[in-house]
This record gives C-alpha cells, structure tokens and sequence, in this order.
C-alpha cells in the first residue's frame, strides 16, 4: 500500500491478507464501545475500507486540535 495500491491490489500481489488488516476495523469497533478516541487508526480505516486518500488523512490527523490524550494529563495551549 505504501506504493499507491489498494488494500485489494496489495492482497492479491502478495496472495495473502496484508497484516493489520482486519485489526484496524476490529480496533475502531473497539475505540467506539469504549468510548476511547483513536484518530490515528480510525484514519488507517478510513484508508483501508473507504477509499481515503493517505495524504489526506496525515494532513487531517497533524491538522487536528491539540489535547490531551489520557484524563490524568495536564495540557497546556
């Protein structure tokens, strides 16, 4: 994928189910019946099964607002 195919085009060059695939889908189902935000692997989803753009997904995730990541840490602006 990181030479500009598809998912399907990756998998069917190497015969075989790119790794991290169906962990990613998995992890998002995960993120959301948690309540847990994971913008870096909801962008790889996005990529892998809605047909993003990646270029546009790095710009989406550095362009994002800062915060913090975790309840127990202090952020600053």
């Amino acid at each position: 994928m990181g030479q500009g195919k598809s998912m399907q085009e990756a998998m069917d060059e190497v015969q075989m189910v790119v790794e991290g695939v169906y962990s990613a889908k998995a992890a998002v189902k995960l993120g959301q019946k948690y309540g847990v935000s994971l913008p870096i692997i909801e962008k790889v989803s996005e990529v892998l099964f809605e047909g993003k753009d990646p270029g546009e997904a790095v710009n989406e995730l550095m362009l994002r607002d800062g915060r913090a990541e975790h309840q127990a840490l202090h952020w600053e602006e």
